[in-house]
């Protein structure tokens, strides 16, 4: 990332939506800071920040529902695979290597870097944006070439495959049947 910020505006292709997300390196890490709203069906808004170490892993991600529900979360990494959810230990946690929000593109970064562009599964923090309920969902990820992985999902949408392509960054530019950068 060549700059301290950069800009990042995803639409949904799915269903009505749009993300801006800011992402800014400092000192200690990176700071995510995002908007998102969802105007499917099932409509919400949410903001988040997002904040990693230097190796892009999660130490901290407060997420706000800011539309007609009003309603917050707040997931901290406590030790390496372990976490706490609203000051609150959470064993049935334990073991999840990153965290994925299923409003945001984003997070398929993370899982991608930490497997360092080797094909392999992780065990994800799954957040259910509309409800900001946290399970645990085993996810695949396989590289198809310099920027491009196939994901698939092997917990909470058991069967569900996407492509995703990617950006010099990582940052994902297309996620097949979800979103999209404009």
């Amino acid at each position: 990332m060549p700059n301290d910020q950069m800009l990042r505006r995803w639409r949904r292709i799915d269903v009505p939506g749009l993300e801006v997300m800011t992402l800014s390196r400092n000192g200690s890490g990176l700071c995510i800071r995002s908007t998102v709203i969802h105007a499917g069906a099932e409509c919400f808004a949410l903001r988040y920040c997002w904040k990693l170490d230097a190796s892009w892993r999660t130490r901290s991600l407060c997420i706000d529902r800011t539309d007609a529900i009003e309603k917050s979360l707040l997931i901290e990494r406590t030790g390496d695979t372990s976490w706490r959810v609203d000051g609150a230990d959470r064993p049935d946690l334990a073991g999840c290597h990153e965290v994925d929000v299923s409003a945001t593109p984003f997070c398929n970064t993370l899982a991608m870097r930490r497997l360092g562009g080797a094909d392999g599964e992780i065990l994800a923090l799954f957040v259910d944006a509309p409800a900001l309920t946290c399970q645990p969902s085993r996810q695949r990820y396989e590289p198809l070439g310099p920027r491009a992985w196939r994901y698939l999902d092997k917990g909470v949408s058991d069967g569900f495959t996407a492509r995703l392509d990617l950006d010099e960054h990582g940052l994902v530019l297309k996620y097949e049947h979800l979103f999209e950068a404009f």
